[in-house]
């Protein structure tokens, strides 16, 4: 997964939709260090995605002091790690942006032309990654606090969780994607046209029985799984259908052989895709604690626990130890009643960018979702 998530953009903050006092206002200040409104305006904007308009002027209160606390949070524990002399090297950074751009497969040009779109500079996007790796660097070390536990606590939670490790009826898969969306990428379809035209040839071209699916995959498919050849793990026929698999595939899937590939299938969200089955269980299994991979899956979970509730007493130490001023908390406090002099986010803004736009994290510090490709189930919560 890359460092970065693709969401929000410019960072002049200017028209976007700031309170009365203008947009220069400091929303906070973190030891002395000033978060403009403008700030918390373009966070904003990328988070309600265009639908600021829907939301009344209490709700748009409450959502700008929700980006507040996150933006404070992120620079209290920037500022630590910057303390702790853990922030990166500027060809740490450069290797950061490289890897971004090859993990998405962005020529030079497709990088610039993002930039543009999003009214972001690459001087910009580099501090983005500094700050980005500064923060990975600083859970990595509290993280590193903790690295084994017990037998007997494994031990402990299976024979409490035994329902977790049922694998139930399902299948392996990896994909081949055509995606109508301009996503910047090389071969990338542009319209549904292009795209039904792509994944088409790329059908006839496995049909034909010449070409490797994982070799066309990395070569063509417009999803993240094509680093991996298409590979998306294993899924439960119930995950299939939770990620919107339409029923008479997830039926055809399982009258497939391993190595078969299905048809070109159409999903609701435009996404035209070709799979191949790479496993298929067709009834539930009992694991057992020596079964393969269990014991370093509650292993590998109970110490993903321990380091999340590390990392949460990071973050209750670092705020307790700052000295941080919420002037948007103040001033709805002190003026409850005029929330409605707070322009709606996004009025009179330029364009907001979208989801492929540029590199930011959200206002908070948890690492990204994956995407809602199947994937493996059961791990210790």
């Amino acid at each position: 997964m890359s460092l970065f998530t693709f969401a929000c953009s410019s960072t002049n903050g200017t028209g976007a939709g700031a309170t009365a006092a203008g947009d220069n206002s400091v929303a906070a200040t973190v030891n002395g260090k000033a978060i403009p409104m403008s700030e918390v305006e373009r966070v904003l904007n990328t988070q309600a995605q265009g639908r600021q308009s829907q939301l009344s002027p209490l709700e748009l209160a409450a959502a700008r002091l929700q980006v507040v606390e996150g933006l404070i949070q992120r620079e209290v524990l920037f500022q630590r790690a910057e303390k702790e002399k853990l922030l990166p090297s500027e060809d740490e950074i450069t290797q950061a942006v490289a890897a971004f751009k090859q993990q998405r497969s962005l020529t030079d040009e497709a990088y610039q032309r993002l930039l543009k779109e999003s009214n972001q500079t690459d001087q910009a996007f580099r501090e983005e990654a500094r700050r980005e790796l500064a923060l990975r660097k600083l859970q990595e070390r509290t993280a590193a606090k903790v690295s084994s536990v017990s037998d007997r606590e494994v031990e402990e939670y299976f024979n409490t969780n035994k329902e977790q490790f049922v694998i139930g009826r399902g299948v392996g898969l990896a994909m081949i994607v055509a995606d109508p969306q301009d996503n910047g990428l090389q071969n990338d379809a542009k319209s549904e046209i292009e795209a039904t035209a792509k994944i088409n040839q790329v059908y006839q071209r496995l049909r034909s029985g010449g070409a490797d699916f994982a070799d066309v995959a990395r070569e063509q498919s417009e999803d993240a799984s094509n680093v991996r050849g298409g590979d998306i793990g294993f899924a439960t026929e119930e995950q299939l259908r939770q990620n919107r698999f339409p029923q008479e595939l997830v039926t055809r899937l399982f009258t497939l052989q391993a190595g078969d590939i299905t048809e070109p299938v159409r999903f609701e969200d435009g996404r035209i895709i070709v799979f191949k089955l790479t496993s298929k269980r067709l009834q539930s299994e009992n694991q057992t604690l020596d079964s393969p991979g269990v014991r370093e899956e509650i292993q590998r979970g109970l110490i993903n626990q321990r380091q999340a509730l590390l990392n949460e007493v990071l973050v209750a130490l670092s705020m307790r130890e700052a000295k941080v001023e919420n002037n948007l908390a103040q001033n709805i406090y002190n003026n409850p009643t005029n929330l409605s002099g707070l322009r709606p986010a996004g009025a009179n803004a330029a364009a907001s960018p979208n989801a492929s736009a540029s590199p930011t994290t959200n206002a908070n510090t948890q690492t990204p979702a994956t995407t809602a490709s199947p994937a493996a189930t059961s791990s210790p919560r």
